[in-house]
């Protein structure tokens, strides 16, 4: 566009419908106006203080609306041309990765009047930094076709090629939702939010006479928690106590009625939420395990109860807990982006980095969901890690069930004998020496014989743990033997005599050769 006072050239939004396969979801702008009034539907939401930058891809002649970056304005003149200098590279170099270097780039700069000032004044204070991004997107061969200045309800361009070209005074923007682009996008289902500031005000720490209270119950909670989570020995029951909070608090956000409004939703779960829970959860997720798992909560019926308690626990990061914020901010960005919300989960990956610079999981998703990476290679890691963990829950209530079942049947062995001699046969008879007597198989034992019910647990009873006893009657035949060879035992070998045969009641061996057939 080079004449600003009539139609000319042309820019196809293939990208309104965030693929651009879509011949009704295509639209043509041809005047500037229609190009500022675009910006909110590029975006999302209602720029404030921001440096955009739009990439066009030239398709027969006709731009197409690429990739997208944005920037807050820096309040101080001097940082002007590091941030020209980063939003232009990045934004052409991450195409240039993704296979689609631009061909040319539409700039934007928002920013309301400060007290005194005037729409004019704005535009006129912002024109070096317009001019920075002209220059370093044309030191990468990517010219700059326009460069608009929204403020106070009115536009302004820096590419008027003549004096006078434009009003002093700007263009008015045209109301809301009412051009041909308002219409398409609803149509094709595209839902502007309000502004960056109103979204980031769901993340931010309370301000309200509530914050001092939520102050104390975190020094409360940390005094006990603290130390726990820095005790080895604690620090898995302190995870298993904070998740399972975690999940109690999710059932009761998603068993609450529906409230229309951001503001009104977010003011009830704080109401659902106390200052004691709020607190123990905190400080629970700054373990980086506990944090990891709750991640897993990430999609189905569980993503929009979590995302709501992150953002509940982002507010509750008052006064010196600022920095505690990052793990609720960083959750909450991992959540938006699994859902598909690149906006919140941008912006709440960039305000965990500004809680703490140094938070690496919050940088490696903020770099992930810029360069455009899809979640599900993250999603399929944690899967993977709460399927192992069930598994292995699995095995060991598997484990400790037959352990359990072992020991029952021992006392139900002990319980159909006498006490002393069932529970001293269990002891005395291991499993490694169970079959060593004969390889041949044990006979049927007699069913009146409460010695062989008592002594057959595991299997048949080696000679040597045999007691001495005079009943021949009913008792339990050991393996079998060649036919007309009897079966001796003598009682009196150190090893094979029972310590049960001492005892009153028991017969005792004399050392002679006891005989049965």
């Amino acid at each position: 566009m080079t004449n600003h006072s009539e139609t000319t050239g042309s820019y196809e939004n293939g990208d309104i419908a965030y693929d651009g396969s879509a011949p009704e979801h295509q639209v043509t702008l041809r005047t500037p106006a229609e190009l500022a009034d675009a910006l909110p539907y590029l975006l999302g939401y209602r720029p404030e203080d921001s440096i955009v930058l739009v990439a066009l891809n030239d398709r027969g002649g006709r731009g197409r609306f690429g990739g997208r970056a944005r920037l807050g304005i820096p309040a101080g003149k001097d940082d002007w041309p590091f941030a020209a200098r980063q939003l232009a590279r990045g934004l052409i170099t991450g195409s240039e990765r993704r296979g689609a270097k631009p061909e040319r780039m539409v700039a934007f700069l928002c920013q309301e009047p400060a007290a005194g000032e005037s729409g004019r004044d704005v535009v006129r204070r912002l024109e070096p930094l317009a001019q920075k991004l002209r220059t370093e997107c044309g030191h990468l061969d990517v010219p700059v076709i326009e460069a608009l200045c929204i403020s106070d309800g009115r536009f302004w361009s820096y590419c008027c090629p003549t004096e006078g070209c434009c009003p002093d005074d700007g263009l008015p923007m045209g109301l809301p939702g009412t051009s041909v682009l308002a219409a398409a996008a609803a149509y094709a289902g595209i839902q502007v939010r309000g502004s960056l500031k109103e979204l980031r005000a769901r993340l931010l720490p309370w301000e309200t006479a509530a914050a001092l209270e939520q102050e104390i119950a975190l020094d409360a909670a940390g005094l006990s928690l603290v130390p726990r989570i820095l005790d080895e020995a604690e620090r898995a029951s302190v995870a298993e106590e904070t998740l399972k909070l975690a999940e109690r608090v999710m059932t009761r956000f998603a068993e609450a009625p529906f409230l229309s409004g951001d503001a009104r939703a977010d003011l009830r779960d704080d109401q659902l939420l106390d200052h004691d829970e709020a607190a123990s959860l905190i400080l629970g997720l700054q373990d980086r395990t506990t944090r990891d798992r709750a991640a897993e909560w990430m999609e189905g019926d569980e993503a929009d109860p979590a995302l709501r308690l992150w953002r509940a626990l982002a507010r509750r990061c008052v006064g010196p807990y600022g920095e505690h914020a990052a793990a609720p901010l960083t959750l909450a960005g991992w959540v938006a982006w699994s859902a598909g919300d690149q906006l919140e989960a941008r912006e709440a990956l960039a305000m965990a980095l500004g809680a703490d610079p140094d938070y690496l999981f919050a940088r490696l998703l903020h770099q992930a969901c810029n360069e455009g990476l899809d979640p599900e290679s993250v999603r399929r890691c944690l899967r993977a890690e709460r399927q192992g963990r069930a598994r292995s829950k699995t095995a060991d209530a598997g484990a400790a069930a037959a352990t359990v079942g072992a020991a029952t049947l021992q006392d139900e062995a002990a319980a159909r004998g006498d006490a002393d001699a069932g529970a001293d046969e269990v002891d005395t008879m291991p499993r490694e020496a169970i079959g060593t007597d004969s390889g041949a198989a044990p006979t049927a034992p007699d069913p009146a014989s409460r010695s062989c019910r008592r002594t057959r647990v595991d299997g048949p009873v080696p000679a040597g743990s045999r007691p001495a006893t005079s009943r021949t009657d009913g008792a339990c035949p050991g393996p079998s033997r060649a036919p007309g060879r009897p079966r001796t035992r003598t009682s009196g070998r150190g090893g094979s005599r029972r310590r049960g045969a001492d005892k009153p009641g028991a017969d005792r061996g004399s050392g002679a050769a006891e005989k049965r057939p």
